[in-house]
């Protein structure tokens, strides 16, 4: 760690001896003794304030702990960082999590029923196989405790520092490092990787009178498992993935449910199954046939790219599927009508669900066609101005996607936060860095998510990208790199044109995928092979590097095209993303 450049001040006693009148020898001057008094008593208090500023300077480095990376987040992004960044020699980091374990939305989201919407052997590490999943579709207890092992088998634990919340990141342009500030102390750092995910925090809806409400509320990823349900009138808000998974797993046990429904989800039957001891056996045994069982998953949710990103009128097959799944679901005509979406399928994100229908046409369920208005005691309000009594609301209302938290609390080179950049809508650079943040790499950045695969395939590409860039910081000697604003705009014009012909934008609906604007700064419009082409390398021409700085000064941008000639890229042996 450098040590600080920062001068003591000049004593105040030596500045007023140079400036005092000289007198003749012998002579008093009038008022000399209580001048020199308040010299005196000056030079005592300038030595002391010398002396503590020295004290501060010498133990700074001690005080605050700096490493080469922070991690933000022990998710599967967070993890996967942590694997990578071992894997390429760089020990000297840490991962900083909120929480009291690992596990990130699989931690967090523990309601009844919770469960992956993505088959098991594809919604997994390429580097960490698990041959022992014990569904096609896999709960959330499994999912929570194959991340747990990941902690454990790649040697993770030593790096993760729990109940560490990231109040602020600001970075420092004359010792060109991250400041952090968390609950548990500060850190500084070469390089931050914010793998927070965007489904961290909780959105509920500012409703009047719900203060008041006299009964139980809790968002779905909050779950309050004290809270007893059996015999309860409980109030579902929302008809989202969260909600076809708990309507189906509380409906059973309340004495009433009535869902709050905006506006319906298109759902297509679930083809999930248990997986046979002997299919275990072999993967474990074989593992080349998990690897080949993976890669027709992969495969499968290629081909099928073409009708979100290029084709939507290839979806009308998929929609007459949800229409069948729908009849056969609901006998009744007049629920049918209020559960049938009247946008093109995909456009919102497709559930997958066999007992989300049959649930809703439960005797003891309610199908509210409206959303929640307002609350008054223990009485909800809905838009259609019906009246419904409740001693529970869940609310599954979804995430912060659009306007994370956390950019309020990030700010770049010029004090600037994310929260203010992003104010016309969230872009990156590849959907990993941002112009005016140097060494600042997301995972799961904006336009990374997807609407029909597995989002490891695009974190695992994401950190090929984090590595090669760390690996070219070193190469070239440089300290901190961050895209110009050019090349972040052209990729972002590019990928917003290709944005306008998707069901996300031509299917007639208003999703979470779109910001206050109408922009869609969540997906992106393309395959995971395309995006992993795109950040398999970093594109030297594409950023501004800043060079290392033994005084730590503010240092002068370097070029692109002057840190090809000073050192021309190097292969980094970062491995493929499995297909």
């Amino acid at each position: 760690m450098a040590s600080s450049t920062k001068r003591p001040r000049p004593r105040a006693a030596e500045a007023s001896a140079q400036d005092r009148p000289r007198t003749a020898p012998g002579a008093v001057e009038p008022g000399a003794v209580e001048s020199e008094a308040v010299v005196a008593e000056a030079e005592v208090e300038a030595v002391a304030e010398a002396e503590a500023e020295a004290e501060v300077e010498a133990v700074e480095p001690e005080a605050v702990p700096h490493v080469r990376v922070a991690v933000i987040g022990s998710g599967f992004g967070g993890l996967g960082a942590g694997v990578r960044l071992r894997r390429a020699g760089i020990t000297d980091f840490v991962v900083l999590e909120r929480a009291d374990s690992v596990g990130g939305t699989w931690r967090d989201n523990s309601y009844p029923g919770c469960a992956c919407d993505v088959p098991s052997h594809l919604y997994s590490f390429s580097f960490a196989p698990n041959p022992d999943w014990p569904r096609s579709f896999s709960g959330q207890p499994d999912i929570r405790a194959y991340l747990e092992k990941v902690a454990d088998v790649f040697g993770l634990r030593p790096h993760l520092r729990f109940n560490t919340e990231v109040t602020e990141a600001r970075w420092d342009v004359e010792r060109t490092r991250w400041q952090i500030t968390t609950t548990a102390g500060r850190w500084t750092a070469d390089a931050v990787v914010a793998a927070a995910g965007p489904l961290a925090d909780p959105q509920i809806p500012e409703l009047p009178g719900l203060d008041s409400f006299p009964g139980k509320v809790f968002h779905s990823s909050r779950w309050d498992h004290d809270f007893p349900l059996a015999g309860k009138r409980v109030a579902m808000v929302g008809t989202g993935a969260s909600a076809a998974q708990i309507v189906p797993a509380i409906q059973p046990q309340v004495g009433k449910l009535t869902v709050f429904q905006r506006t319906p989800a298109w759902v297509l039957p679930r083809r999930d199954r248990a997986i046979t001891e002997l299919e275990k056996r072999l993967h474990g045994r074989f593992p080349i046939t998990a690897k080949a069982r993976r890669g027709t998953l992969f495969a499968l949710r290629e081909l099928q790219v073409d009708a979100f990103v290029r084709r939507p009128g290839l979806l009308k097959l998929v929609q007459r599927l949800a229409e069948r799944h729908l009849a056969d679901g609901v006998a009744d005509p007049a629920l049918r009508a209020r559960l049938t979406p009247d946008y093109r399928i995909g456009c919102k994100r497709i559930l997958l669900s066999n007992t989300y229908y049959p649930a809703l046409a439960a005797a003891n369920t309610e199908v509210v066609a409206a959303g929640l208005r307002e609350v008054r005691g223990s009485t909800l309000v809905a838009a259609d101005g019906s009246e419904h009594e409740v001693d529970a609301i869940v609310f599954g209302t979804g995430f912060h996607v659009t306007d994370m938290p956390m950019g309020s609390r990030v700010f770049g080179a010029d004090g600037t936060s994310f929260a203010e950049k992003w104010k016309e809508g969230m872009e990156a650079l590849r959907g990993s860095t941002v112009h005016g943040f140097p060494n600042f790499f997301f995972v799961i950045g904006p336009n990374t998510g997807l609407g029909n695969s597995s989002m490891i395939l695009m974190i695992e590409s994401q950190l090929n990208y984090l590595i090669d860039a760390l690996t070219k910081l070193d190469e070239i000697g440089a300290t901190a790199m961050q895209p110009t604003a050019r090349a972040q705009r052209r990729w972002n014009l590019e990928l917003q044109h290709r944005m306008d012909r998707t069901v996300w934008s031509t299917g007639g609906c208003r999703s979470w995928y779109l910001d206050k604007s109408g922009k869609n700064t969540v997906l992106w419009p393309g395959s995971t092979t395309s995006f992993r082409r795109a950040t398999r390398k970093v594109d030297l021409t594409e950023y501004e590097l800043i060079l290392r700085s033994d005084e730590r000064a503010a240092p002068p941008a370097l070029s692109a095209s002057s840190a090809r000639a000073e050192s021309p890229a190097a292969a980094t042996g970062t491995e493929e993303v499995m297909a």
